[in-house]
């Protein structure tokens, strides 16, 4: 029911009028409070925005989702003792009153999601005692203020940060035993991050490369990392987090600039059993030449690796049909526990059809190979088809993808399906599916 016309329902039924004192979310909008200009002055409306949205908070008692100005009476009366969420989006310039939350009224609060604003705690207090799950977006916060914030937050389990742009080093103490899981995202003056919880099952990283100081993360189990296009990613997972993360069990790469193939590697993921990684290009970091045949170096340091999953996402390459036809091939690279691979957005580059041929003539333990010609530019559907994609609708498909699409199918052709009678016996009656184009 429309804001509007649930607050007329509420004045005739004494019913209603208590579901809606405890509705759980509110947001308000000139347009659900009905406020239309028709020739009024930008003055009135606002006049009468303020003293509808005063008037609701004043007989509600549930959280409350505030865009708007004149909102520091409003969180006087929003935050009160007993609420467990508070999720604001504010005006960029609002500097949020951090007395609110730090004078005792707020320890019931578990989740505190802050969008756009400037916070600025400077004093530790034991406050926030009961809070789970922190998530600062666009947030103006310092090292030592978030520390502040967090350093009576003994039950934090979830820490999101992103686009935070004043943090420098960020540190996460040892008593945030609870914490699991851990977010940064695009946060541009970061140079260090210094984490010593010792149950860090998830970090999630994205931005340039930072100084990791980890401590023991035995925990860390999950480890989803991506640079920008300033550093290659492939690269520095394969060489450097096997001795800074040796126990991760899945890793998720995603990389926007490639410059180095072949790389020198020496420890190894020695309990690694999931890999995907996400190859996309940024402005043209990604050279046409780029050797997909190096991502046997993730292949050779994880020696349980179970599921191996490769996104190309539509970059320029050297097609294997105007390329020379000589196949390099590594019949010593032996991977005896790889079961399921996808390459999704499979081209008709040679250096991918080496790596595919690889895999076939050196895994001996596949169950499952998909190789798929379509690709999706978008982050969080990967797959071009219009069943999977969150808006139910599908993505253009241009002239380039269906050529290059034909071109792929005609390498598999002519590459791979030379391995389906060896595949026949090693799958049996699964033969068909096998590879599914």
């Amino acid at each position: 029911m429309p804001l509007r016309d649930a607050a007329r329902a509420a004045c005739v039924s004494r019913t209603f009028l208590c579901f809606w004192r405890c509705y759980p979310k509110l947001t308000f909008t000139k347009k659900t409070l009905g406020l239309k200009r028709n020739g009024r002055k930008r003055a009135d409306i606002t006049r009468d925005f303020t003293s509808i949205v005063d008037s609701i908070l004043k007989n509600h008692s549930a959280n409350t989702y505030c865009n708007a100005n004149y909102i520091n009476s409003w969180l006087q009366i929003a935050i009160t003792p007993g609420i467990e969420e508070v999720s604001l989006l504010l005006p960029s310039y609002y500097n949020f009153p951090c007395s609110l939350l730090f004078d005792g009224r707020t320890n019931s609060i578990r989740v505190l999601y802050l969008t756009d604003c400037a916070f600025r705690p400077m004093v530790s207090t034991d406050c926030l005692r009961s809070l789970t799950k922190l998530d600062l977006c666009e947030v103006r916060i310092t090292g030592d203020e978030l520390g502040c914030l967090l350093s009576s937050s003994f039950a934090l389990e979830r820490l999101g940060l992103r686009y935070c742009n004043e943090l420098i080093c960020l540190k996460i103490p040892f008593y945030l035993g609870r914490l699991s899981f851990l977010m940064v995202f695009e946060c541009q003056m970061l140079q260090i991050i210094e984490s010593k919880a010792p149950n860090l099952f998830t970090f999630r990283f994205s931005g340039d490369p930072v100084q990791l100081s980890l401590g023991d993360l035995s925990h860390l189990k999950l480890l989803n990392v991506g640079f920008s296009s300033k550093i290659s990613s492939c690269t520095y997972a394969v060489t450097k987090l096997p001795s800074i993360v040796p126990h991760l069990k899945t890793l998720i790469v995603s990389s926007f600039s490639e410059r180095g193939s072949n790389p020198i590697v020496g420890n190894k993921f020695i309990h690694l059993k999931y890999l995907e990684i996400n190859l996309g290009p940024s402005c043209g970091a990604f050279s046409p030449d780029y050797d997909y045949f190096c991502l046997v170096s993730f292949l050779d340091v994880s020696p349980v690796l179970e599921t191996f999953i490769v996104h190309q996402g539509a970059m320029k390459h050297y097609s294997i049909f105007t390329s020379s036809l000589c196949m390099r091939n590594m019949p010593e690279h032996k991977h005896d526990m790889l079961k399921n691979v996808m390459i999704i957005g499979f081209c008709s580059a040679k250096s991918m059809v080496e790596l595919t041929c690889h895999i076939l003539e050196n895994v001996s333990s596949l169950e499952y190979l998909t190789v798929d010609t379509v690709y999706d530019e978008e982050d969080d559907d990967r797959i071009g088809r219009c069943s999977v994609r969150k808006t139910g609708r599908c993505g253009p498909v241009t002239r380039h993808m269906i050529l290059e699409a034909h071109k792929a199918l005609e390498a598999i052709r002519r590459y791979l399906a030379k391995f389906l009678p060896r595949l026949s016996s090693m799958f049996g009656n699964l033969a068909a599916g096998a590879i599914l184009l």
